[in-house]
């Protein structure tokens, strides 16, 4: 049936025959029914198939979203038959049920309900989407089925409470041990693992208080709470992850650092995944941060970036160059590592030697030598640059400048006939140049050495699948920075809220982007002692476009909100 509906709709004009094509290979690779591949490849929007469907089929739409349905008619019919069709009741009319599918057309599913249930069937169709999320909805989540199995076995394996241990009391390392290796245990650490990837989390957080132990994930650089174990299962859980990261499960009074390397099945596809562990010890416990470094989220494509033209350019003539130093700058979780990694894959060819300097080193880079640093055996940044200079290097990266010595090398080497990328936590491109003084460089070194400075921000996208106009008041975009003729023309978006978007209207990240070219007129106010203002005044004269205006020309283009915008950065 799906092969039909795809020539159909191609035929509608909805689809074009290399998108139906595309979203086949999509379906033989990872599975799942033809609609959804198109709806999750960006190739038709979910309304406007369910749409099709019910005319195609000659039977009502039905929007989940927007429904309640009573827990009398949910428990018509079993969770398993509910996953097993992918169907779900919706309402109940005397003998009648009427019942949300994908396909109508399915005799199997309507008869076995029929005669499991005695009803008379009715189908509506929603798309597989909705309706898979309606199910978790009304069901439970299939995570939160084994997850509360898992709980159950938890509760009947850990009678006793364990001990919460003094810092003089002695440590039962065996005990520990066999906690963290106890099956539930396992499963619920994998569990959470593993949702974490599946709802594209970029860290979990797992947090001891007084009263309760707290998992929270980051998606799209917002933390949102999943769940609650019991404080009882702190220890255990905590020593699962030290082990996994090959920490000391013994110390707890020191913060540590480690890696997690796992290989999973997600949606078909088997990925290797890294988290980066970090350990820290607080009042309650001990509070455990997962980075997760996923290489297909990695974005080497500096087009995709989320620069604008005129800030890209300006940006791959910088790094262009066979030496100086070019400083990408920002919070942490700003996106920096992305940055630099995408232009180093810009720059990596079989003629030039790429060496980087990192800590620590996110991702594997084929082609380019990455060092891991390791302060504890007098492996830093600075003495690391000093033997990268006798290793013959074309482009060196060092992962921050932190310190008077690591700038005076790497201002050196950038001096010397080597292009040096590096990172520095400022909150824009001009004050980066103070801070370098401030750190002790000396002004003409600075002035010599740097071409470019980009400043960055990664803000949340509006949601693609749920993405709507909506009417704002001029007085509040001429706030934000838009002119007064723009302001009474301009039409802006917002995500209406669906279950791709977890109903937060937004769906993924791009970045802001504040580029400033090093020119003559720079470098003579950097020697004069000019203060950052005066010299982000000049690099806006000259055409740099700042954090907020690289903000509004996503809102102009529709694709994120002004809300995203005012979070991340001030007025110019």
């Amino acid at each position: 049936m799906d092969n039909r509906v795809g020539d159909l709709l191609v035929q509608a004009g909805l689809i074009n025959g290399d998108q139906l094509e595309e979203a086949r290979v999509a379906q033989r690779d990872h599975g799942g029914r033809l609609g959804t591949n198109l709806i999750s490849l960006g190739h038709i929007q979910e309304t406007a198939l369910v749409e099709f469907l019910s005319k195609h089929y000659g039977v009502p739409s039905v929007d989940l979203r927007q429904l309640e349905v009573p827990d009398a008619v949910i428990a018509i019919i079993p969770a398993d038959i509910a996953r097993k069709y992918t169907i779900l009741p919706v309402s109940k009319t005397g003998a009648k049920v009427t019942i949300a599918m994908t396909d109508p057309t399915n005799v199997f599913a309507m008869d076995d309900i029929k005669f499991m249930t005695g009803y008379d069937v009715e189908p509506v169709v929603a798309s597989e989407p909705s309706l898979k999320a309606a199910i978790d909805r009304y069901y439970g989540s299939t995570h939160a089925v084994e997850l509360k199995k898992v709980m159950d076995d938890l509760e009947d394996d850990f009678d006793a409470d364990l001990e919460v241990l003094e810092d003089d009391d002695e440590l039962d390392l065996e005990a520990l041990e066999e906690g963290a290796e106890d099956a539930p245990v396992v499963r619920l650490v994998n569990i959470i693992l593993t949702d974490a990837i599946k709802r594209a989390a970029s860290d979990i957080h797992l947090e001891p208080y007084e009263r309760e132990f707290r998992v929270r994930y980051r998606i799209d650089g917002i933390l949102y709470e999943m769940m609650n174990p019991p404080l009882k299962l702190r220890e255990a859980i905590t020593s699962r992850l030290k082990i996994m990261a090959k920490l000391d499960i013994a110390e707890k009074r020191l913060p540590q650092d480690g890696r997690i390397k796992i290989k999973t099945r997600i949606v078909g596809r088997t990925k290797d995944l890294d988290f980066r562990v970090s350990v820290l010890p607080t009042l309650f416990g001990e509070k455990i941060v997962l980075r997760l470094l996923d290489k297909d989220n990695l974005m080497l494509d500096m087009s995709r970036l989320g620069f604008e033209d005129e800030s890209l350019r300006s940006f791959e003539q910088a790094i262009l160059k066979p030496y100086g130093m070019v400083l990408v700058t920002g919070p942490t979780g700003s996106g920096k590592t992305n940055t630099l990694y995408s232009a180093l894959s810009r720059l990596n060819k079989s003629d030039v030697n790429v060496v980087t300097a990192e800590d620590p080193v996110e991702f594997n880079l084929p082609g380019i030598n990455q060092v891991q640093m390791k302060e504890s055996i007098g492996l830093n940044f600075a003495s690391a640059l000093r033997s990268f200079l006798r290793q013959d290097p074309n482009i060196v990266l060092v992962g921050e400048i932190r310190d008077f010595e690591t700038a005076e090398v790497a201002i050196k080497a950038a001096m010397t006939g080597h292009l040096v990328l590096s990172t520095l936590h400022t909150n824009d491109a001009p004050s980066t140049i103070n801070r370098l003084m401030n750190m002790g460089v000396e002004p003409f070194l600075v002035a010599t050495s740097v071409h470019c400075v980009v400043a960055q921000r990664l803000i949340r996208r509006i949601c693609m699948h749920c993405k709507e106009p909506v009417q704002t008041p001029p007085a509040a975009l001429m706030n934000v920075g838009f002119t007064e003729a723009e302001a009474s023309t301009l039409n802006l978006h917002r995500g209406r809220g669906c279950e791709r978007c977890s109903d937060t209207g937004y769906k993924g990240r791009t970045a802001l982007y504040e580029v400033m070219t090093v020119g003559e007129d720079v470098r003579e106010m950097i020697l004069a002692g000019a203060s950052s203002y005066e010299i982000r005044q000049k690099a806006i004269q000259q055409g740099m476009m700042t954090l907020r205006e690289s903000g509004l020309e996503k809102i102009r283009n529709g694709v994120t909100t002004i809300e995203e915008v005012v979070r991340e950065t001030v007025a110019s």
